[in-house]
């Protein structure tokens, strides 16, 4: 009879404190949520120690803590970056959407083919060259605007790397995607984990809440302080 009290007592004082914590977690499950970036693959748009805001419910609203939609929602374009699950492994990566349902692509020595028609480029920013981690700038970076399909971004690429610059051409498949990383010689996508289902899709990375340097122990940078992403 005292246990049973006890647990009543317990539950009323904690009851509130459990609602909110399911209410939040199930937020950001289903509307929104920020995850943090580990790896350089989405340089020089995205860098390590980024926390980005990703958008859940653009993609259509879910079922808090499952993959089922009760809206529709709009379909990733070309050019968003959005954050999915590997259908290799699982694993949530965050790349950009390279082509839609229907879309033929191919890379030529890294140039990006669309449809038969090439992506355009330009020298991209240096200055943003800066931002990157000191192991990466040994590389020799080469940074570049890239302008393909309505869709344009900068690019990275490594040549020291040995990667995929050569792929396809590939059409891809209905309800399926195709991503690629800024960092086109460092980074895990479509060349190698396959096409993305549109359920895998979890939403739309669209800024930098706040960036923490792994270089100067994780202190914040300041000039990267709610920074939307292009």
């Amino acid at each position: 009879m005292s246990l049973s009290r006890n647990s009543k007592r317990d539950w009323r004082e904690y009851r509130s404190l459990a609602v909110f914590l399911l209410l939040m977690l199930g937020f950001r499950s289903a509307w929104a949520d920020w995850v943090t970036v580990p790896t350089g693959s989405m340089n020089p748009t995205i860098i390590e120690g980024d926390r980005l805001l990703v958008d859940k419910h653009v993609f259509g609203l879910r079922i808090p803590f499952t993959h089922i939609r009760v809206t529709a929602g709009e379909n990733p374009a070309r050019g968003d970056i959005v954050v999915f699950d590997s259908p290799a492994n699982g694993q949530s990566l965050v790349k950009r959407v390279a082509a839609i349902p229907g879309d033929t692509l191919e890379l030529d020595g890294e140039t990006l083919v669309i449809n038969g028609r090439a992506a355009s480029y330009r020298p991209g920013d240096l200055r943003r060259i800066r931002d990157l981690l000191s192991t990466t700038v040994a590389e020799a970076p080469v940074l570049l605007t890239e302008s393909s399909a309505g869709s344009e971004h900068e690019i990275l690429l490594l040549p020291a790397r040995s990667s995929s610059r050569v792929f396809g051409p590939v059409t891809v498949p209905e309800g399926s995607y195709f991503m690629l990383g800024d960092n086109r010689d460092n980074s895990a996508d479509s060349r190698y984990i396959g096409f993305v289902p549109r359920p895998n899709i979890v939403g739309r990375a669209t800024r930098v809440v706040v960036s923490l340097n792994p270089e100067r122990y994780f202190l914040p940078r300041s000039d990267r302080l709610l920074v939307p992403l292009q």
